[in-house]
């Protein structure tokens, strides 16, 4: 009786064995780094920012120079009129450098936090266009790589990053159409 239960128990693991075995799941992966920096959106949300920091550098560039200036004027004011007159005329000149410095730190906050809000929403839609994908493609599994990686090992056939980023970008390109159609009409008149 122990035999006929045992042979049953073993003979039941064995079709579960074969059944789960029997289940394909469809998988790839995106190397979610490379992805940002091939898709289109995210390079131009980079580019504008990059611009945008240059600008905001000149500008801090020649207050700079301005008080190098200052400065070196200062500097030749003070051997000339002595001592009394530095420790006077001193503390303004400290003033305005620590303004400026102050300035160009509040300038790289404002870049970083500005450029970190547009990439969160470009991150979120990229993760929502993902599931889509996955969804319309049939894949049970999606999986991530790249600096939070999720995936230590897959066999490069299941790599999908060229093909969703292609899609974002061929999905990117066709809502900005109309947006520079309209543009361009806007000039002409």
């Amino acid at each position: 009786m122990k035999k006929i239960v045992l042979l049953a128990a073993i003979a039941i693991s064995v079709l579960a064995c074969n059944k789960s075995s029997e289940a394909k799941f469809k998988t790839g992966y995106v190397d979610t780094t490379k992805m940002m920096v091939d898709y289109n959106e995210a390079k131009e949300i980079t580019d504008q920012f990059k611009t945008k920091g240059e600008v905001m550098g000149r500008e801090l560039e020649v207050e700079a120079k301005n008080l190098k200036a200052e400065m070196d004027n200062f500097q030749k004011n003070a051997q000339i009129n002595g001592q009394a007159w530095a420790q006077q005329n001193g503390p303004r000149l400290q003033q305005r450098e620590q303004q400026l410095n102050y300035a160009q730190q509040a300038m790289m906050q404002q870049l970083q936090g500005e450029h970190g809000a547009k990439m969160d929403t470009v991150i979120k839609s990229v993760k929502e266009f993902i599931k889509e994908y996955g969804k319309k493609e049939g894949y049970d599994y999606i999986y991530g790589t790249g600096d939070a990686a999720t995936v230590l090992y897959a066999k490069d056939s299941y790599d999908l990053t060229k093909e969703i980023t292609k899609a974002l970008n061929d999905k990117y390109a066709s809502k900005e159409k109309p947006a520079k159609t309209e543009e361009k009409k806007e000039e002409k008149k």
